[in-house]
């Protein structure tokens, strides 16, 4: 019953926290037109933090409290960190380049 709702906790956290962050970013990506169409990378980027988050933070403060709570290890958080900020420059950085 409680892994019942922990799903929907996982998905509100997803969609409300991923659409501000969307709403953050993207209002930064429409200030050039060359960025813009590379703001899906951006999109990506959040969803990368808010998994990093939930499985390091979120996860032992939800209703499961089954087994196979384990935070991710430093070296694939850190990775995933790296790779998000990557992503939400690298539309710069190709708009730069294509300008």
């Amino acid at each position: 019953m409680r892994i019942l709702l922990e799903l929907p906790r996982i998905i509100i956290i997803f969609v409300l926290l991923g659409g501000l962050g969307w709403a953050v970013i993207g209002n930064i990506y429409s200030i050039s037109e060359s960025t813009d169409s590379y703001s899906w990378l951006g999109a990506i980027a959040i969803f990368l933090l808010l998994f990093v988050w939930y499985r390091n933070k979120l996860q032992f403060s939800g209703w499961y409290k089954g087994k196979g709570k384990v935070k991710l290890p430093k070296s694939v958080s850190l990775t995933l960190i790296i790779s998000s900020v990557l992503l939400m420059i690298i539309p710069f950085i190709v708009g730069y380049l294509l300008a």
